[in-house]
């Protein structure tokens, strides 16, 4: 165990020299790769979500694509298309791979694409395969989506639907560096411009796929307690039947999160053990992806949304109520 979690802490502390100031955001985009899932980044422009995920492909040695999601993109853009071609034994037809066909996707501003393209993504991200022409190809054994949107600029967005929504184990929020790190970046970004291009040859080996396969066998291994796994139950369960709790809770929230809420806890509660050099889960890991992996699986009521109530206040007041056992 010891050598493949260091093996993944040396990955988290490439990244962390790479983008300041987002802890949060280099730990769950590892906690998301470790527990086989997708993760939907939302923030303002600028807070680095692209350059976490370059980071993380320039340090694991898996293949990185990008799709910029656009309104007229179709689904063949993403997925790749049946070509046909001229060969001596006269013409046949050819599947030509799209861009989806690789360790890391990044697509970014997803909720610009229409819901064709969203759907081709979807079976990608739930089944890893893709259908063309009849046909089924298996995406990579190493394979995530890192999807991407704007909270302000909705203007000629298509929003995901909540079942899409449920399908990404979880949303991570990033908000702004402090002053500090802020000068930090401006530093480094000066450092990074006036250095010359380094030799490969000088720089660090990848992180092998090998070691993020041994340490999800690892994290299968992490013992989760019964009273562990009622904690999860009730904070789930909070969410459907906000009622139960009294008011303001049971008006705040219309929709509760779905089984798939409760197997995210599961998963990242268990990846954050083995991060931590667990071998079992404790309320603190469950507290620590609560938010993460719950807060696009709540539809919070007319009423929450009148008085400015947000999801990450809705679930502040669960922790804040369900004790663990």
């Amino acid at each position: 165990m010891t050598d493949t979690r260091d093996a993944v802490l040396e990955l988290k502390s490439r990244m962390g020299k790479l983008v300041l100031g987002q802890d949060h955001l280099v730990e769950s985009m590892l906690v998301g790769l470790l527990a086989n899932g997708n993760i939907l980044l939302e923030s303002l422009p600028g807070l680095a979500k692209t350059r976490a995920v370059k980071s993380l492909a320039k340090n694991l040695a898996a293949d990185l694509s990008r799709i910029q999601f656009t309104p007229d993109l179709l689904p063949s853009d993403v997925t790749g298309a049946e070509i046909y071609v001229q060969t001596d034994k006269g013409g046949q037809f050819t599947f030509q791979k799209g861009p989806i066909f690789a360790n890391l996707l990044l697509a970014d501003e997803i909720n610009r694409a229409p819901a064709k393209v969203q759907s081709a993504l979807l079976e990608a991200m739930e089944e890893r395969q893709v259908t063309v022409g009849g046909k089924t190809y298996k995406l990579p054994d190493l394979f995530m989506v890192l999807a991407t949107e704007n909270p302000i600029e909705q203007e000629g967005t298509y929003p995901l639907p909540e079942a899409q929504l449920d399908r990404f184990l979880m949303q991570v929020v990033i908000t702004y560096p402090d002053e500090a790190v802020e000068g930090e970046i401006i530093k480094l970004n000066r450092e990074e411009n006036a250095q010359k291009p380094k030799d490969k040859a000088d720089e660090p080996a990848p992180i092998s796929q090998q070691s993020l396969f041994d340490a999800r066998n690892e994290i299968d291994g992490i013992f989760v307690s019964d009273a562990a796994q009622k904690y999860m139950v009730d904070v789930i369960f909070a969410t459907r039947f906000p009622g139960r709790y009294g008011d303001p809770l049971g008006k705040w929230i219309q929709v509760g999160a779905s089984p798939r809420g409760s197997l995210a806890l599961d998963r990242c509660s268990r990846v954050r053990a083995w991060l931590d050099g667990e071998t079992f889960v404790t309320p603190d890991h469950v507290r620590a992806v609560i938010h993460d992996c719950l807060r696009h699986r709540v539809i919070l009521s007319y009423e929450a949304v009148a008085d400015g109530v947000s999801v990450d206040q809705v679930l502040d007041k669960i922790v804040a109520l369900v004790a663990p056992v």
